[in-house]
């Protein structure tokens, strides 16, 4: 069984860092790097490409709403066709810097509120692919099993990956229990690892409720703003290891 794991990465902003990036870099098979909106900037998207690559680490976009107080968690009254020149003008940037490093995006992972809104209208949901498409169409686009991002990528003719969150709760629904919610996010280690191994043996995670949902992925996504999220990769990669599954970058995955 070959597997990815993601993290999102460069979303600090000039001198302040949220996480350990480079930490993170030596686990992970994938980043999905901020883009200037939510967090990051042009020279952090410089050093995260450069790291990357140096590790053979693939490389996404992560755009988000331009919302750097709120870190992209609040939904902006804004129009579809806003939102698509927000992701092209997003995706665009980090495509000119990993060309100049001799790299390439292969991935695009929609960042918090922006995702939430892409999510939120299916035909939405299709404009924002469409401009995935116009950009490359190779790009993959990461995606929650069963969203209208997974629809409208499909439908757009884009490779989509699917995600298991190992650090969030899940709903009966499939659903992500939402932040600030009790045990929306998940701390310990040892629960980290229990969810993991559990999804990897049988392809299910324990819901908030206590049930069992099955979830289809292809790849494990660790936040980087979660306290302790480098204890937690390292977590999730000794239990990828311990299966003896291969962890292997998203766009080097084969249906």
């Amino acid at each position: 069984m070959k597997i990815d794991l993601n993290s999102d990465m460069g979303e600090g902003f000039g001198r302040w860092s949220i996480a350990d990036d480079d930490g993170l870099m030596e686990i992970i098979s994938s980043a999905n790097i901020a883009c200037g909106f939510h967090a990051g900037d042009y020279a952090i998207m410089d050093l995260t490409v450069q790291a990357a690559k140096a590790r053979l680490v693939g490389i996404g976009a992560h755009p988000g709403l331009p919302d750097l107080i709120g870190f992209g968690r609040r939904p902006m009254a804004v129009s579809d066709t806003e939102m698509e020149a927000m992701l092209a003008c997003q995706i665009g940037a980090l495509q000119g810097i990993a060309a100049r490093h001799g790299h390439r995006v292969t991935h695009v992972s929609y960042h918090a509120a922006f995702g939430t809104m892409a999510n939120a209208d299916d035909g939405r949901a299709l404009r924002l692919a469409r401009v995935i498409a116009a950009l490359d169409r190779e790009l993959t686009v990461f995606c929650m099993p069963g969203q209208p991002t997974e629809r409208a990528a499909e439908k757009a003719g884009l490779r989509t990956l699917t995600l298991f969150l190992a650090d969030r709760a899940y709903t009966a629904e499939g659903a992500l229990v939402p932040r600030g919610q009790p045990g929306a996010v998940i701390h310990d280690l040892a629960a980290v690892r229990a969810r993991v191994r559990q999804f990897l043996e049988d392809g299910s995670v324990r819901t908030i409720d206590g049930g069992r949902l099955p979830v289809k992925a292809r790849s494990i996504l660790v936040h980087s703003d979660t306290p302790g999220s480098l204890d937690l990769a390292r977590a999730v990669r000794a239990e990828i290891e311990a299966t003896g599954a291969e962890l292997t970058p998203a766009h080097l995955l084969t249906d």
